[in-house]
């Protein structure tokens, strides 16, 4: 049987070869009808174009990258947000028929295998604007788009973030509205303009609100991680009886917290109220349910290969910020305070 060809699709479809470019390419004008006609052919024959010959005519490689930070604080197998974040964009990269390949990095990467691997683009996560690497992937030359990145001064580059202060605002503010005033945070590293500084100062401004001022010695910073989570339940722990709520910036920490806490005879809620932050795909399942913020990932990996396509096109979008909103997720883990609450610890 004879390979069959863009041309044999045209012929089939009624229409020109160009036609059957811009609907599979998502590109120029075509009617819904005409583009309806021509993937009912596409799919009639399960027609895919040999990927060599498409990067030869148009110099693309179809490949988008992802650049996930591998610091010793958090490592990419170590937090389910990751890959969920990831199997989000490579959803939506598929039905722009374009492929994902994934690449922890650290500060020092040189970043060679983006050209190596001839990259149309790539999808920088969690880099902050006093990281070296920005300007190692200015020098690239590549369309990007910079997820859960603070960068100020850096006007031009395309950057896609949820409401992180918000999301750490709306958190403690609904821990106060339980009638705790002590609330512990547990976070990864909070460095200058990262996501981890962003919802620490929107816990600070409800705590202000409320007349609290915000205690740094109720800040336990730790390894993104289950692990992490886990061994801080001790910290926590020793801060009871006058701390009587705990605020994970992450979800992973909040689960990992939650079993330590409950080895050490912790009763969740009753004795300690615990919040997470992303909505992983586990938080509902546990037992208690974890209360978290709650970030749309779907949408976030939308949006960055909806950019990141743009500029591969050559159409920069001209908002160069985009800030996606979170919203409170209550559920079991987290409970009203009263005074009779305490934990009774072995002498």
């Amino acid at each position: 049987m004879n390979k069959i060809t863009i041309k044999d699709i045209a012929a089939e479809a009624g229409v020109s070869i160009a036609t059957v470019s811009n609907v599979m390419n998502g590109t120029g004008r075509v009617s819904g009808e005409t583009a309806k006609k021509v993937l009912q052919v596409i799919d009639r024959h399960d027609y895919a174009p040999s990927t060599a010959a498409r990067f030869l005519k148009e110099r693309r490689s179809q490949l988008i990258g992802i650049l996930v930070p591998t610091g010793d604080r958090g490592r990419l197998e170590d937090n389910p947000f990751y890959w969920q974040l990831v199997m989000a964009v490579e959803a939506e990269a598929r039905e722009e028929r374009l492929h994902v390949i994934v690449s922890g990095v650290t500060e020092e990467d040189p970043l060679t295998f983006v050209q190596e691997r001839q990259l149309d683009g790539i999808i920088a996560i969690g880099i902050t604007g006093y990281s070296p690497m920005l300007g190692r992937i200015a020098q690239l030359d590549v369309p990007c788009v910079y997820l859960d990145c603070y960068l100020a001064g850096e006007e031009n580059l395309q950057v896609v973030n949820m409401n992180d202060r918000m999301g750490g605002y709306l958190g403690t503010k609904h821990l106060l509205s339980l009638g705790h005033e002590r609330i512990a945070v547990i976070a990864g590293d909070i460095v200058t303009s990262g996501v981890y500084e962003e919802r620490w100062l929107g816990y600070t401004r409800a705590l202000e609100e409320s007349g609290i001022k915000a205690d740094r010695t109720l800040l336990v910073e730790t390894p993104v991680s289950l692990l992490g989570g886990y061994h801080s339940a001790q910290q926590v722990y020793m801060l009871s009886p006058k701390v009587t709520a705990v605020f994970a910036f992450s979800d992973v920490a909040a689960i990992g917290l939650m079993k330590g806490l409950q080895e050490l005879g912790v009763r969740i809620p009753d004795d300690f109220s615990v919040m997470g932050y992303d909505d992983i795909d586990y938080a509902g399942f546990m037992t208690p349910s974890l209360t978290t913020i709650r970030q749309d990932i779907g949408t976030k990996g939308k949006t960055a290969i909806r950019r990141i396509l743009s500029m591969i096109r050559g159409s920069v979008p001209a908002e160069h910020s985009v800030t996606l909103p979170v919203e409170l997720k209550r559920r079991q883990s987290t409970a009203r305070r009263f005074q009779s609450n305490s934990i009774q610890k072995e002498e």
